[in-house]
């Protein structure tokens, strides 16, 4: 592994231990050139998943940024993070067990609302502002009057 802070190639390993509930291992490891210290995280990869945009545009899909815009929405949220990793590493297995390689943003989303739903309202009611690109305040509105069956939305 390579130091991120020298580039030296030769690093060593100081502690490993299992980490997001056994499905990653943690790694402690330092570089002897340098001194530096740092963390890496090993994970089985079932398969190379690819996400087709709306726009029809493919790229490789990113575990990290799935992982930012999910922190985004759980920001100051008594989650722990413990159960953010045990989430978000719950979606990926999902979308590599779906049995395809290419996988609609869409469905992704879809899974990240259901995920989120079922842990904290509030964090599901901010992704959806961003997946569902509100624009005004009646988006608010009309999503939170789903949320609350029987309810209408106040009229404008």
């Amino acid at each position: 592994m390579r130091c991120p802070f020298c580039g030296n190639v030769d690093t060593q390993v100081k502690d490993s231990r299992p980490a997001e509930d056994h499905v990653a291992i943690r790694r402690r490891r330092f570089c002897p050139a340098c001194g530096g210290r740092f963390t890496t995280y090993e994970r089985v990869q079932l398969r190379d998943l690819v996400v087709i945009k709306s726009s029809g545009k493919r790229e490789e899909f990113d575990r990290d940024k799935l992982e930012r815009s999910i922190r985004i929405s759980m920001q100051k949220r008594p989650i722990e993070p413990e159960r953010i990793d045990q989430m978000i590493s719950g979606i990926v297995r999902r979308l590599e067990s779906m049995g395809d390689t290419d996988i609609p943003s869409k469905k992704i989303g879809e899974i990240v609302m259901e995920a989120l739903s079922r842990i904290d309202t509030v964090a599901y009611v901010r992704f959806a502002s961003v997946y569902k690109n509100f624009q005004a305040v009646e988006d608010f509105e009309d999503f939170m009057a789903e949320l609350r069956p029987g309810e209408t939305p106040p009229e404008t």
